[in-house]
């Protein structure tokens, strides 16, 4: 014989128990739908969405202008240059230059190319140089990462950038970083020689 239910016991269907829990959602209304007001000021205003500058192709490398970009554990076969004179900051922020990389044999690739000082560095070649100047190339910003080239990762990391504010040095901090007038490894700041 079955035991007598207890009185106010009531047995109800799961199904019915997460259709009962599901109403609310289903309201415009529910404060659980709404997100939140932002806590910021009221005279804050987001940032612009980045544009980057026109680009102005600079002229083909002087030797006298080339400063060496020395790497650790760097190829003895290649030797890296920027030119100094085509190194600017845009108001983009984004850091260009002219990079020459030169065989033992004397041949050299050149390429004008552009970092962005990110937290995970972006860069892009704008242009490849050939005797009579530059040819642009359409190439999308890439990240600068284990795989890419060591000198985009020694430039990024120790010589263009502040390290921790993801902003670009000023053109004259970093060839000053570039001719080793300064130590760019220790800490957070360019200390003089």
């Amino acid at each position: 014989m079955p035991l007598p239910r207890p009185i106010g016991q009531i047995r109800i269907n799961p199904t019915a128990w997460l259709v009962v829990l599901l109403i609310p959602l289903a309201n415009a209304d529910s404060p659980l739908l709404q997100e939140p007001d932002a806590l910021a000021p009221s005279t804050f205003r987001p940032p612009a969405p980045w544009s980057e500058d026109p680009l102005h192709l600079p002229p083909l490398p002087q030797e006298a202008d080339l400063i060496e970009l020395r790497l650790a554990g760097q190829n003895p076969e290649l030797r890296y240059f920027v030119d100094s004179r085509s190194l600017r900051v845009g108001k983009d922020e984004v850091v260009r230059y002219t990079m020459v990389i030169r065989s033992s044999s004397g041949a050299s690739n050149l390429a004008f190319e552009g970092i962005r000082c990110l937290a995970r560095g972006q860069y892009r070649v704008f242009a490849y140089g050939t005797e009579r100047g530059f040819v642009p190339v359409d190439q999308d910003w890439q990240q600068i990462g284990p795989d890419s080239e060591a000198y985009r990762i020694e430039l990024w990391r120790h010589h263009l950038c502040l390290p921790q504010l993801f902003k670009p040095r000023s053109a004259a901090e970093i060839k000053d970083s570039l001719s080793g007038q300064v130590r760019v490894r220790q800490g957070n700041s360019l200390l003089s020689e």
